[in-house]
């Protein structure tokens, strides 16, 4: 690849404009850091009622696309804002996009998420030639992309300000792949034309992510072992036969970690800052979190958890694991907002261990970097986890991770014992309660009974880092890759 190279970075979400988990983390970081590497990088997402600085938009073109009814084209603005020296294009569209939600409200997603995110595809190809900025790469991200690795190759394979143009596909979570009804894709002129019978699933609906793996030159995951997952019956969430048949183009990549706001000796959410030279501040971010929360200031550990209620982040392996492992002293501090069933189940437990668990049923911030600080282990017992960030964000504050080893978690994590000597954590594999609950305990008893090895843990894991240099030399030879 030539040092420098036209990168058009495709998301739905991008972190301190619009997020809801760690892909707008990722649509950040790696873009900031492909520039720093002297590529010409724009980012492009749909213009959210709800995003943040929109004031600071300005307006770049007026534009429309073709629909099914000639007389009704689909009219849309584009924006322009600034993350760093990134330009972001944003696309305004009042029907799509001017909601409450990036993707639905409360538990639902909205029934025509297929239909906006068609437009959002298509219409990301008119913007390019509209503002004269020719692609090498487009890097797609998701469900949400797959479709434009299918009209690059399809419908733009032999356009003139396409046809050097190569796609890449980032796979954040495969659980969610975009299955939506074929009628959905009718109502946009040609977002539907060449829909191939190898794109259409049961019932024939259009499988977004089936079409991106499918279509685009190469395909990444965001941990290497995760990318080995999606290749087995088990980890591919029924998308085994079509990693498969990709494998040769697809690789794990591990998502770096933007430590700006996550350096417990920087970090400006926090009451008391420390560092591995001076970690007096962490007892006191501890004292902090349990007056917080309202639990007594007791010499127990504490466990703390901060996710989405969902079955993915293993809940279902936690709660009857909770019900023996809350006997013990030690006190367990979780937040985070979602299934109501475990929001419900997680208040009842609360109510028979009142001393001894806290269930925050909100997302703040400052909670999630004081439960970082002030917890001495952080729990991610996930049915799978393609990267994750907070075991990384964990390691980084001297709150060891306690996880299941699937995806990026066994990629960051080493286990206590299998190597004591590098340990940085605790892994358990097993998809049962009994397994996390065994694991729960060795934690508590090399706490309580091995306290100089539990600190010398903890000073391990504030020594690693997982930085984006890595990755991004690997993301550049993808590219390389892409194009030769």
């Amino acid at each position: 690849m030539s040092s420098s190279a036209n990168i058009l970075f495709v998301a739905s979400e991008v972190e301190s404009l619009a997020k809801t988990g760690g892909l707008a983390d990722v649509a950040k970081a790696l873009p900031l850091a492909l520039q720093r590497h002297g590529q010409d990088v724009r980012l492009i997402m749909p213009f959210y009622k709800t995003l943040k600085r929109r004031e600071e938009a300005t307006k770049l073109l007026d534009l429309q696309l073709p629909s099914d009814q000639p007389d009704q084209p689909f009219h849309y603005s584009v924006y322009q804002l600034k993350l760093g020296d990134v330009p972001v294009y944003l696309l305004e569209h009042q029907e799509y996009f001017e909601r409450d939600g990036l993707y639905g409200e409360g538990e639902f997603g909205y029934d025509d998420n297929g239909e906006r995110f068609a437009f959002f595809s298509r219409a990301v190809f008119q913007v390019c030639e509209a503002l004269q900025f020719k692609p090498d790469i487009l890097h797609c991200n998701d469900w949400h992309t797959g479709l434009i690795p299918f009209l690059l190759k399809v419908r733009f394979a032999q356009h003139p300000f396409f046809c050097n143009t190569k796609s890449i596909l980032t796979i954040h979570n495969a659980a969610f792949q975009g299955i939506f009804e074929r009628r959905q894709f009718d109502r946009l002129e040609g977002a539907s034309e060449g829909l191939v019978d190898q794109l259409l699933d049961n019932f024939h609906c259009v499988n977004l992510l089936k079409a991106g793996i499918r279509f685009a030159d190469k395909i990444n995951a965001v941990s290497p072992n995760y990318a080995q997952e999606l290749l087995t019956r088990l980890g591919s969430h029924g998308l085994g036969d079509v990693f498969m048949e990709r494998q040769a183009d697809l690789v794990g990549i591990l998502n770096g970690c933007d430590y700006s706001d996550w350096d417990p000796a920087s970090d400006k959410l926090l009451p008391f800052n420390y560092s591995l030279d001076d970690i007096s501040g962490k007892q006191k971010c501890r004292d902090e979190l349990q007056r917080k929360t309202d639990l007594e200031s007791l010499p127990v550990p504490i466990f703390g958890m901060v996710c989405r209620l969902t079955e993915q982040k293993g809940f279902y392996l936690l709660l009857p694991a909770l019900e023996h492992f809350l006997r013990h002293n030690v006190q367990v501090v979780i937040v985070g907002t979602g299934d109501s069933q475990i929001a419900a189940a997680l208040e009842q437990l609360q109510l028979r261990y009142p001393r001894k668990l806290r269930f925050i049923n909100a997302y703040s911030n400052e909670l999630a970097h004081l439960i970082e600080a002030g917890a001495d282990f952080f729990l991610m017992p996930s049915l799978f986890e393609p990267c994750g960030l907070n075991q990384m964000y964990s390691l980084a504050y001297g709150t060891l991770p306690i996880v299941r080893g699937v995806g990026g978690l066994n990629d960051t994590v080493v286990d206590y014992d299998q190597d004591p000597e590098k340990a940085t954590g605790h892994i358990f594999y097993e998809p049962e309660s009994s397994d996390l609950l065994n694991t729960l305990r060795r934690a508590l008893l090399l706490y309580l009974e091995h306290p100089e090895e539990f600190s010398a843990m903890r000073q391990r894991a504030m020594q690693t880092r997982f930085g984006w240099e890595d990755s991004v030399e690997q993301y550049l030879e993808l590219y390389h890759q892409a194009r030769s």
